[in-house]
């Protein structure tokens, strides 16, 4: 996917990619039906490139086998659903320099409506989309509009943690459903919020579990951790610095600025320190230009991201600079029917957070074929879900939090 401020956390500026001309996509990405992102032939000749994924970890770093996904729910049901027409909404970024994050969630949200929708002419239900760009402030103007609209009884986001920390209390006093696929920042289920339910690991949980994943490995004795100054940039690179220990040195981490485009003191801090790898907290619109700027300044560490950043448009602005960077993300492979039928339905191919956009979509529509029509209903009948998606089984302990959440780690190939 959670990849939440711009960016699941905080406004992020149009980027320009260093050294290259690169087209700000707005394609989808992420796993495609042979489990890799889209193929690149973007920026700095990165033509057959692609985010593959290596292994499921656990809280411990260790290799865990793919849940199995074959009794996953589905939403056209039987097709025997009844119901008067229903609404819900997303809410995320469908436009600006990280909206691939967003247009991910939205066509999974629409594969699972059109499914269902096919297979039950007796209870249609539509979306109505939101644009946020990711900017929390813009979420504070966005979301009073679908709060009151009473057509709405439930919302799939808000995707980013900014915009989601932004919202999240008068989303809960309104009593909304509020499932968010890819908002990650630990804080967002201690603030006795109602109806707030996360559909993914937190980075409480992914940050610890690849520290001690790249601990591991026993290839990495030294780890630059450089942050981007978002909501989910700082809790991750925390969470992940703690984890690390003493393989994180603290002389040379660094800190950037969501939009920035001109890296070379970092790049400068990152020559001299010699780090085995850098870890960067934050998002592809930064991530790109960055692993550039390292590698045209000659520093050849690994180069080590998050879910902010395993899309595709990293590949494609970033050109060769991706090749053989890792990522982590709480999101899994999309499995080949779900890429299949996704890519069918949008053209695009399944990225990071669609397959969560489906699953959280396909649990609300149970709840409507269920009679669970009203908000409180709705509120009611997840926290009390036990069921198996596509993407992990889901279900929620009293704040919101999944009960059982594992990691996976990609490779740009």
């Amino acid at each position: 996917m959670t990849r939440t401020s711009a960016l699941r956390h905080s406004r992020m500026a149009r980027v320009v990619v260093v050294g290259a001309a690169a087209v700000l996509a707005l394609s989808a990405a992420g796993c495609s039906s042979k489990s890799t992102d889209n193929s690149s032939t973007g920026a700095a000749g990165a033509s057959n490139l692609t985010i593959q994924p290596l292994v499921q970890i656990d809280a411990n770093g260790k290799e865990v086998p793919a849940s199995d996904n074959s009794a996953a729910a589905n939403p056209a049901s039987d097709g025997n659903d009844k119901c008067a027409p229903q609404t819900i909404a997303m809410a995320g970024p469908l436009t600006g320099p990280n909206a691939n994050l967003g247009l991910n969630i939205v066509r999974g949200v629409q594969l699972a409506l059109d499914q269902h929708n096919k297979a039950n002419p007796n209870c249609q239900v539509s979306v109505k989309k939101f644009d946020t760009e990711g900017d929390p402030q813009k979420a504070t103007q966005v979301i009073p509009t679908i709060i009151s609209d009473p057509s709405i009884n439930a919302l799939i986001g808000p995707t980013f943690s900014g915009e989601t920390k932004a919202t999240g209390q008068i989303i809960s006093d309104a009593g909304l459903l509020s499932l968010t696929p890819s908002a990650t920042n630990v804080s967002l289920t201690t603030n006795g919020w109602k109806t707030f339910f996360r559909g993914l690991g937190n980075d409480g949980v992914q940050g610890p579990s690849v520290a001690k994943y790249l601990a591991g490995t026993g290839k990495y004795k030294k780890i630059c951790v450089v942050q981007d100054d978002s909501d989910y940039g700082t809790g991750l690179a925390k969470t992940l610095t703690e984890g690390l220990g003493p393989i994180a040195d603290s002389s040379c981490a660094a800190q950037v600025k969501a939009g920035d485009k001109d890296f070379s003191a970092v790049v400068s801090k990152m020559a001299s320190a010699k780090p085995d790898a850098i870890f960067y907290a934050g998002y592809y619109a930064e991530a790109s230009p960055f692993v550039q700027q390292l590698r045209s300044g000659g520093v050849t560490s690994t180069f080590i991201s998050d879910d902010g950043t395993k899309d595709v448009e990293f590949v494609k602005q970033a050109g060769n600079s991706s090749k053989d960077a890792l990522l982590s993300c709480p999101c899994g492979p999309a499995p080949d029917k779900f890429a299949t039928d996704y890519k069918a339905s949008s053209g695009y191919d399944a990225g990071t957070y669609s397959t969560e956009g489906y699953d959280l979509t396909t649990i609300v529509l149970k709840g409507i074929a269920a009679g669970k029509v009203t908000r409180p209903d709705l509120v009611d009948y997840v926290k009390n879900y036990d069921g198996q998606g596509l993407a992990r089984e889901y279900k929620w302990n009293a704040q919101g939090e999944l009960s059982n959440a594992l990691i996976w780690m990609y490779q740009v190939k």
